[in-house]
């Protein structure tokens, strides 16, 4: 993990100018650690539909060093429409939140 994170450490100024989309990111993931290109992809995969159902279920996905996936709650509040002004209610919602942990944010700095 902590290699993947200077691998990306190494690129931050292309990152800064520019966005990783998933095909930059699974390549990334295959350089790394040696998988195949469809390999890197199915892992990628199989890790987001694993933090998407724990998030799901309400649970926290927390990966030392990293960060931590978890759900937050947003209160039902009143906004406007920007079309007619006129008052509305904006329903409460559950959220997806991360936090950074330690790691990637030395990383970032």
């Amino acid at each position: 993990m902590l290699g993947l994170l200077e691998g990306l450490n190494k690129t931050k100024s292309k990152l800064m100018e520019t966005t990783m989309n998933k095909s930059e990111l699974v390549s990334a993931i295959a350089e790394e650690s040696g998988l195949t290109k469809a390999d890197a992809a199915k892992a990628l995969d199989a890790t987001m539909n694993s933090i998407t159902k724990a998030l799901a279920n309400n649970d926290s996905v927390a990966i030392i060093g990293f960060g931590t996936f978890s759900v937050g709650e947003r209160a039902e509040r009143t906004g406007r429409n920007p079309q007619t002004g006129k008052e509305m209610v904006i329903p409460a919602a559950k959220v997806p939140k991360f936090k950074p942990g330690k790691a990637l944010k030395d990383a970032v700095n």
